[in-house]
């Protein structure tokens, strides 16, 4: 299997695509996750019809691409400095820095109150911050996860097989072939009424891998309040 690249222009807007050859007789076109674009094609299929197919689908390419984008982080980044506000399950807390021997973050009355050995050290704040949103990350997400397989009549055939926080530049989640999900570590952030929303959304790619009208009927009947969730996330999380 070859891989090729091509682009096309539409609407003065460059179209950038990945080809990969198969043994196949159809051309398909996939709008990735990250807004990135792959065309299946049979291997006799020359670059010029591939290029002429994506130009006919342009405007589809577009809409997903928009679609797509909506979900990618956008958040600027932290300078972890003292009286900086931080995110935390979709409430803003103010960054407090403190010297101490126990290095550790806790909340406390609406301050993120981190103790640190290094207290002028903003290196030293941004580990121990990251640490801590890696912890509850992990625990939240695990508990949410459960939570959210029961909204399908049997949870356990869209049950992932592994659940894997990282840190993602470009998406919130997404659902391996083999079934294995992934959460942006980022996402703690975000109120537990999005992060459902997230979660929810990758677990129906067990049953609907892509976005096609049937995945979206799926999205309905689980959680038929997910555009609002899905707005409530980017508006805390832009």
């Amino acid at each position: 299997m070859s891989r090729e690249r091509g682009r096309i222009e539409y609407a003065g807007l460059a179209i950038e695509f990945a080809v990969l050859r198969r043994k196949r007789t159809t051309l398909e076109i996939a709008v990735e996750p990250d807004a990135t674009v792959t065309i299946a094609a049979p291997l006799g299929a020359s670059m010029e019809a591939i290029a002429e197919k994506v130009r006919k689908r342009a405007s589809w390419v577009r809409q997903q691409q928009h679609f797509f984008l909506q979900f990618i982080p956008r958040t600027p980044p932290r300078r972890y400095v003292p009286g900086e506000t931080h995110l935390y399950l979709g409430r803003q807390y103010r960054l407090k820095v403190i010297s101490g021997d126990r290095p550790g973050v806790k909340l406390l009355r609406g301050f993120m109150l981190v103790e640190s050995p290094s207290p002028k050290r903003s290196d030293v704040t941004r580990d121990l911050v990251n640490a801590w949103y890696r912890a509850r990350s992990h625990k939240w997400f695990v508990d949410r996860l459960e939570a959210n397989l029961l909204r399908f009549p049997n949870p356990e055939r869209v049950r992932p097989i592994g659940l894997i926080v990282r840190n993602l530049r470009q998406r919130w989640g997404s659902m391996s072939p083999g079934h294995r999900m992934v959460l942006n570590q980022r996402l703690i952030q975000a109120p537990i009424y999005s992060i459902d929303y997230v979660i929810t959304h990758e677990l129906c790619h067990v049953a609907e891998p892509s976005h096609r009208p049937a995945f979206f009927r799926l999205l309905d009947r689980v959680l038929p309040d997910w555009q609002s969730r899905k707005r409530r996330l980017e508006q805390v999380m832009s």
